[in-house]
């Protein structure tokens, strides 16, 4: 499972409903790569109960001023289109499951 790729026209679409992980990145940024790999793990990890999503702030301007993203990456977690907490600069991999099961429902009560 790979990230959703979000843009200004497509993010309050993909955001609007569940819980949705979005990592504000830019290719130039050496911290945004080095957890990249991190990022796509969580998505195949999490998949059915987190959307994971990777928005470019260079081609996206609009969406990072509107969360008023200064710094990257910064990884921002919504629920049902509202930003409900996040995180700035690179990572460990628990740090991240530590923010997604805080919101996210176990995996085995996602089976309905």
């Amino acid at each position: 499972m790979k990230p959703v790729e979000l843009t200004d026209s497509n993010f309050k679409a993909e955001t609007g409903e569940g819980l949705t992980l979005v990592d504000f990145w830019a290719p130039w940024c050496g911290p945004c790569r080095i957890i990249a790999p991190v990022v796509e793990e969580l998505a195949g990890q999490y998949e059915g109960r987190v959307k994971i999503g990777k928005l470019n702030v260079d081609d996206n301007p609009v969406t990072q001023g509107q969360f008023r993203v200064m710094s990257i990456p910064t990884l921002i977690l919504f629920k049902d289109g509202q930003p409900v907490e996040g995180m700035v600069g690179a990572q460990p991999k628990r740090a991240f499951e530590a923010l997604l099961d805080k919101y996210a429902q176990p995996a085995a009560a996602t089976a309905n």
